[in-house]
């Protein structure tokens, strides 16, 4: 999916990314509940937000030498930081993946990622009223 340009919608556009690629991250845990050794992940949405500037532009880290790569300094859902789930029980396989937990979580962002979406509708139905005069 295309996102709008980030600077004209600005935190909607952000958000409806890692809202995007945390419903792909939630998905897969639930595909591998069952597999041995698996462990859940997920996206911090505050701190993958919070390392964005005010103006919408990522920040970006200062490093002392060219070679160095610096991973989780931008804000976008494609490279969002995942995160290991901390286990409520373990489970003898190995796996982490709680699917009541998951299955929760999944419908919790649908909706986070419904009402971003709806909020860029709302801001394209103003812009496009503003050029009209209808």
């Amino acid at each position: 999916m295309s996102v709008p340009d980030t600077h004209l919608f600005g935190l909607d556009a952000r958000a409806l990314q890692l809202w995007q690629r945390r419903s792909q991250v939630l998905a897969n845990n639930l595909a591998n509940a069952d597999t041995p050794g698996f462990k859940a992940r997920d996206i911090d949405f505050r701190r993958a937000l919070a390392v964005t500037g005010s103006a919408g532009a990522p920040l970006r880290l200062a490093a002392t030498d060219s070679g160095v790569s610096l991973p989780g300094t931008t804000g976008t859902g494609s490279q969002a930081p995942l995160e290991y789930r901390i286990p409520l029980q373990p489970s003898l396989d190995g796996n982490t993946v709680n699917a009541q937990m998951e299955q929760s979580a999944f419908a919790q962002n649908a909706v986070h990622y419904e009402a971003s979406l709806t909020f860029i509708n709302a801001q394209i139905r103003l812009l496009r009223t503003a050029i009209t005069g209808n």
